[in-house]
């Protein structure tokens, strides 16, 4: 038998190594070809993950900011009822949060590393929370326009290809939708009241439509992870498809609220069975996201001093942890931290 030389040895590792990776790229093909979940522990491509990671990271930045525009008016809600529904709704969006960390830890980040990055401005949130809310109609509008925009995006990722991912957006759709029927039914009251209240409701429907209609991404030929994000099953749908029937879904609810919405170019379209909508101006939602927007410093801002003086209760809550595990007969680790998201 000839020898074998140490080149081919390592031709032959190599070998090996590659024809293992191109078996898990086919198994992996396959489970999302089939509509099956992967999981944590499942071989995945670095590309599948690192685009995981950013999509949930944002997507969890997005609703601890979220919680800003709107905790800004607990104080100054206009009954007892509103202010418990509004107190109960910020603290949901701090609970989806949690769900979103918990699920982007499950692919080997860890949630004070993607919040270093948000404080950092390395990693971004939706672009809508960067408006102002300027009167108390503003709750309402975000209600129904934001997170009816939320609702029909992420109604279809209880279906993504990653199971925690998958699993987690679906406790969020359910609050979500009781989210986006506060702001319906508190527009409608507002719409049907006074005059001055029903031009205080069309005043912020005006100011909200086009950044929620900014909220689904750029359009599908200028989007860089969308076509990529559908073939993994990540995403189901493409931005203009999601943002076209979000306008579906707005038009007939507007004329039930009596309000109008600030677009004169919508019509609706026969020969698609949908509406068409006006030009979206993506020139202000590029300045938004490059930090720009009325209100980007003083949300991250806010952030930060939230994060910092909330390093007393992670300081607390991984003493007490260490504390309990080191009990004779208790087993366990330390818990996580604890993520101060007011």
């Amino acid at each position: 038998m000839a020898a074998v030389t140490a080149d081919q040895t390592t031709q032959g590792t190599a070998g090996t190594a590659e024809e293992a990776e191109a078996a898990h790229l086919a198994t992996f093909d396959a489970a999302v070809a089939a509509d099956d979940r992967i999981e944590p522990r499942d071989w995945m491509p670095e590309a599948y993950r690192a685009s995981l990671v950013r999509q949930m990271a944002q997507h969890a930045h997005s609703e601890i900011i979220g919680m800003q525009p709107e905790a800004n008016w607990i104080s100054r809600a206009p009954s007892l009822r509103r202010k418990a529904i509004l107190m109960a709704k910020v603290q949901d969006e701090a609970g989806h949060g949690l769900y979103l960390y918990s699920a982007a830890e499950t692919l080997g980040t860890s949630r004070e590393e993607l919040l270093d990055k948000l404080h950092a401005g390395r990693q971004r949130y939706s672009s809508i929370f960067n408006y102002p809310t300027l009167t108390w109609a503003d709750v309402g509008a975000i209600g129904w326009l934001v997170d009816g925009a939320a609702i029909t995006n992420q109604v279809p990722l209880c279906r993504c290809s990653y199971g925690p991912y998958a699993r987690a957006m679906v406790r969020i759709c359910k609050e979500e939708s009781f989210h986006q029927r506060q702001g319906y039914e508190l527009l409608l009251a507002l719409s049907h009241g006074t005059p001055a209240q029903h031009e205080m409701a069309q005043d912020a429907v005006n100011r909200w439509w086009w950044p929620s209609l900014m909220m689904f991404g750029p359009p599908d030929d200028a989007s860089a992870h969308s076509a990529q994000s559908m073939a993994w099953k990540i995403k189901r749908h493409s931005n203009d498809e999601l943002r076209r029937r979000f306008v579906d879904i707005c038009v007939p609810q507007a004329q039930v609220l009596g309000l109008s919405l600030p677009d004169p170019d919508i019509r609706w379209n026969e020969k698609l069975g949908q509406h068409d909508y006006g030009a979206i101006d993506w020139t202000e939602f590029q300045e938004v996201l490059k930090g720009n927007g009325p209100c980007n410093e003083q949300r991250l801002t806010q952030r930060r001093k939230a994060h910092e003086e909330g390093a007393w209760v992670r300081d607390a809550a991984a003493a007490y942890a260490d504390k309990h595990s080191a009990r004779p007969g208790t087993a366990g680790a330390a818990a996580q931290p604890v993520e101060a998201t007011a």
